[in-house]
Parts: C-alpha cells; structure tokens; sequence
C-alpha cells in the first residue's frame, strides 16, 4: 500500500528524495498499485505548450485499485458510511464488497443506455450514496463524469452541459437540504428546455419521492440499476485518458472545464489521503464536503476509497435540526478524522460553545480546513471546543486545477501555526516569485506563489480550449504554473496563502469568477454596467460586493438583481450587497479599477493610493458616501 510518513525526520527525508528525484520518488509510489501494464517513461513534461503526461503508456482502471484490489482483504469492511440529511433516519453503510456489485450494477445499466468509453456525463445529485456508485460506474467503464454542484442554476448547469457535450444527465428527483425539499430534476427540465443537444437520457434516481415531470428521456434508476448483473469488466484505460471534468470559475464568464486523467490523479490523490490526514486501519473519516467540488472527487470518492479507508457521505446541513448536527454525528460514528471548510466552523461558531460541549468529541484525532485560509478566530475555536487542544489541525491548500493537497502540516509531525497552510507536501516544490517573475528568496517576505515542477495530479488542460489552459495557468511566468494566490513566507519558512490576485472571489470556499457574476447582473434590462469584487464576511471568509450602474432606479432593483444572478449562475453567486453608484472608476483606457472598489468595499478609504490619473477621479468620493448606506 501507499507510504505513510511517520515522523518529522521521515518527512523530511521524503521530501528530499521526492525533489531531487521527482520521476524516481512518484515511480515507487505508483508500484504499490495495480496495473494492467506498467508505463513507458514515468513523466514528460513541457510547461511552454503545456504538455504534461505522467506514466505514459501505463494501463489500469483506477476503480480496480479503489475496489476490487481490496475485496481479499476487507470485502466487509465499510467503505462509504452515509448519514441522512433527517437523524431520524438510519446511516446507510455499505462495505466494499457491496459498493463493488452497485457500481458494477450501475456501470451495466450505463453500458445498456448507450454509454461508452469516452463518452462525458454529467451529474446533478445532493450528497446520496448512489451518487458516489455512479461515480466509481462512469470510470469503471471509461465514460468521464463532470459533477455539477446542484446548487448551480439550470442556465449554469446548460452551460456545463454543453461545453462537456454530455450524453446523459444523471440526477435526483429531490434534493434533501434541512427542512426543504429541492426540485432538483425540475431544474435538470428547465436545462433541457434551453438546449442540450447531447444529451441522449436522463438517468432518475428517487430520493424523496415527490412528485416530478416526466420525459420520453427520462429513466428511473430503481427500474434500471437493481436489475443488471453485480459484475462488470473494468474498461482498461491509458494513465493519460481523461477519467473527470470538473467546472470552476475563472476570471472570465465563461467556466473552465479542468481535465484530470487516470494514473497520475489516482497515485496522488491516495499519497495525499494517506499522509494528510495520518490515516490509520480501522478509522472513520469524515469529509464534509460536497461531491460536487473537488474536494469532494479527492476526499471523499477516489482518495479515501484507494487508501482502503471508510469515508462518510452527509446528505444535510450542519444546522439542521440544531446545531449539533455535526458533533452528534461525530460522537454517533466515532469519527476520528473530520475535515470542513472555514465557513461552516464559523456558522457553528457564532451559534455558541455549547452545542459541542454536548456531545462526547474524544474519538477525533485530526481536523481539517479546506477551501480558503481559516482566519485566526476560527482556528482557536476549532481548536478548543471542537480538538479539545489534543488534535492536530491541518489547514490545507490546493485547487481544483491541482488536483490533492499541496500544502498543508503533517498532523502530529510538523507543526501548526494559525492561519498558516505552513509546509509543502512531498513531491511539490512551491516558491515566491515578485510580478516580473524573479525569485523571492529567504525568509519572511511576500510574493506570487508558483509551483516549479509538475505532480502527478495537476490539470492536463481546459477541456475543449487548451489555449485557456496555458493562458491561465502558464502564461504568467516561464517554466512556471502560477495559482493565481498571493503568499506570505514566514521567518521559520512556512507558507501563508494570501487570497487570489486575479478577479476570482472565494465565496465560503467556492471560487466565483467575478466576470461570471457581472455578466449574470448584466442580464437584468434595467442594469448598463456592473462591477464585482469580493469583501471580507464574518461567516462566508468573503462575500460579494456589486456596484451597479441603472436607468431606471426602483425599490426593487437589489431583489431584482439577486433574482436574476440565482437564475443565471444560481444561489451561492448572489451579491450581498449591491451598490447603485452613477459610474464606475476607471483608467484612460475604459478599465474598471476593482483594486479601488475592493479598498472601498472593504472600508480601507484611507488607502486608495492616488487616484487622480483616474478617467474620472470624482467618482471615486461618491462611491465612498454611497457605500456607508450599501
């Protein structure tokens, strides 16, 4: 199996070995997996094109590693643990042996509808087991899956749909979220309404029960899945085949479709798993995630399940039916690894102190953050009530583009700092660079973080637009993959990530291209022109903050607007606030100046800079007094 780091000297051995030899280092990783056939060269990379291929010619199907290699050795043990969004449910387990047989089962069903290697589909599901299960049968048979939070918009999911030119549609006919019930597949309707050529089925899986439209497309999972037979060959598939796409947002409207592939992403993602989280037999982890990000693809499906580890599903929310919910689950399933984003430690914060204090925390061993730097505040609270002081909090950075985890402390082996990520992981090689591309050498100073050497798990391009991929990623500096994070080095050498640098927005650790949410306000007939930027939040780390320009002002516009972004993207992309200002600074050449509006948002007025080369500087004063009522 996978190498576990175990010691402070054992860390940085490997990370000696891992940089001075990458190819050597990552090749004796992936000989602990199982391959149809070993690859030809370890890695070839360019980053000018950008060309990068990791165990060329190697053959596998990265679901015999997640699965079938574990049936001799813990067929019965549990793999996914489900709890429902209602407690008065029972948690649905289900050991290897069993997930095996439903994704085999699944991937038959998908093999009748007419899917087949190479063929993209698309999910739209809430957190359901079935969801993983169909999953694990899109790669089983080669087919590649793009998951699509079902939070999106249908406007937002037939985009996503149509990019990926997907033949089927997989979703729920409800979503259950707390106390609601989410017509999921009515917006999978409306999104087929607009134009999705493609797609040639919709696959329905019933989760509530409700009452839903029906299509010639349609199919009911429970017709179709239960009745095919538990075995299914494995496609073999190229280390380099594509095995997901996954949207996220850039600084332009149009979402970029990241492209992992097979062999690298599964050698990494289980490397990662493993070490991150010091995961041992027999333990329960939790990823509180979402399978629609990637957190949910590398921590919750593909890293835990290759490691051979039980991973949780969570269909609801951590305030439903109190605020409780998390703590009762952890003390109900022993959870002994919990990892969550910033913004739900802050939700659970701000309800008080005594809702862990109820419940009997002391099988945790290690905490996580993911999704955007936890702030200081939440750390010591995370650490106190939740850690009781005894567990190791590790607060990871990484990317939908980079795959698993980048930097992140080692819990009980490298130290932890607030608010720092702190050390890079075996096999990456982050530095600072000034924006010419010089290197930031020594210690406590501040620069663009880059990452200098290819990993086994990074993008491999844009889908259908390779051209965005080497813009975005590889244009900025040579030789270089730059994040698009500013970071801070500290005098002992740890890494602090600063936030974005380019017009993206974290929004509760979701990344929003501002340009995707101005062109959603935009749409609404009375606004001329929009600017978005993020500001900092209490609950949210940042939340979004819109200047617009109307023609014909009303009460109702801010509703309106809110209205019209909910439709077009969907409701996580919806501004907190909304400014209407009569212009918008901007430079002699027409361009917006968001570094002034994200200063004025953030109530940092006395350090504008000057602001006189401004095309009109005068506009600036009134945003100000405007943005007191904002």
């Amino acid at each position: 199996m996978t190498y576990r780091i175990s010691s402070l000297e054992d860390y940085h051995d490997t990370y000696q070995r891992s940089t001075v030899d990458p190819e050597a280092f990552w090749q004796e990783q992936a000989e602990t997996f199982s391959w149809r056939k070993k690859w030809d060269q370890v890695l070839d990379w360019n980053f000018q094109e950008p060309r990068i291929r990791w165990f060329s010619g190697g053959v596998l199907n990265i679901t015999e590693n997640c699965l079938d290699r574990h049936i001799p050795t813990r067929g019965d043990q549990v793999a996914i643990l489900w709890e429902p969004n209602d407690p008065k449910e029972d948690a649905i387990s289900l050991t290897y042996r069993e997930l095996l047989a439903q994704v085999c089962q699944c991937a038959n069903a998908l093999k009748k509808l007419g899917i087949k290697k190479g063929d993209r589909v698309v999910f739209y599901m809430p957190m359901v087991p079935e969801l993983a299960v169909a999953v694990l049968a899109c790669a089983r048979i080669g087919a590649v899956h793009s998951v699509v939070f079902a939070g999106f918009s249908a406007q937002a999911l037939a985009d996503r749909v149509n990019d990926a030119e997907a033949k089927m549609i997989i979703c729920s006919d409800f979503n259950q979220r707390g106390a609601k019930h989410i017509p999921v597949k009515k917006v999978v309707d409306q999104a087929m309404a607009m134009g999705c050529p493609s797609v040639e089925r919709v696959l329905v899986h019933r989760n509530t029960g409700d009452e839903i439209t029906w299509t010639e497309q349609d199919v009911w999972w429970h017709e179709e899945v239960p009745h095919q037979d538990v075995t299914c060959p494995a496609e073999p598939m190229d280390a380099e085949d594509m095995l997901f796409i996954l949207y996220t947002s850039g600084s332009t409207g149009k979402p970029k479709g990241v492209v992992h592939t097979c062999g690298g992403y599964m050698v990494y993602t289980c490397f990662k798993f493993k070490n991150a989280f010091q995961y041992d037999e027999g333990d329960v982890y939790w990823c509180t995630a979402d399978i629609g990000w990637i957190t949910g693809h590398s921590y919750i499906i593909y890293g835990p399940l290759l490691a051979g580890a039980t991973s949780m599903m969570f269909e609801g929310v951590p305030t439903f039916p109190d605020a409780g919910r998390f703590w009762e689950i952890c003390e109900k399933h022993k959870v002994n690894q919990f990892y969550t984003a910033p913004t739900a430690i802050r939700a659970l914060m701000a309800k008080g102190n005594d809702w862990p204090a109820k419940y009997d925390l002391s099988a945790l061993k290690v905490l996580g953050s993911v999704g955007e730097p936890i702030n200081e505040e939440a750390w010591h609270w995370y650490d106190t009530h939740i850690g009781k002081g005894n567990c190791p909090i590790i607060d990871t950075w990484w990317q939908t583009e980079t795959g698993g985890i980048m930097i992140t402390p080692l819990p009980g082996i490298t130290d932890t700092k607030p608010t720092f990520a702190s050390y890079a992981m075996p096999g990456i090689q982050p530095i600072l660079v000034d924006a010419d591309g010089n290197l930031v050498e020594g210690n406590d100073v501040e620069g663009l973080l880059c990452i200098k050497f290819p990993w086994p798990s990074m993008l491999r391009t844009t889908y259908g637009d390779h051209e965005r991929c080497r813009q975005t990623y590889f244009s900025a500096f040579r030789d270089l993959y730059f994040t698009g994070d500013g970071a801070r080095r500290d005098k002992e050498g740890r890494i602090r990530v600063i936030g974005r640098v380019d017009d993206v927005i974290n929004v509760s650790g979701h990344r929003m291209g501002t340009a995707e949410v101005e062109n959603a306000i935009n749409e609404h007939p009375a606004v001329i022109e929009s600017a978005v930027v993020g500001y900092p939040h209490d609950i949210k780390g940042q939340g979004i903050y819109a200047y617009v320009i109307v023609d014909n002002e009303s009460d109702e516009i801010a509703a309106e607007i809110r209205s019209v972004v909910t439709r077009e993207i969907g409701p996580i992309a919806k501004p907190d606030k909304i400014q209407v200002v009569p212009g918008l600074p901007k430079t002699r050449s027409g361009k917006i100046m968001r570094r002034i509006l994200r200063k004025i948002a953030s109530k940092e007025t006395s350090r504008l800079g000057d602001v006189s080369t401004l095309l009109n500087p005068e506009i600036v004063e009134t945003i100000i007094e405007g943005s007191k009522e904002a």
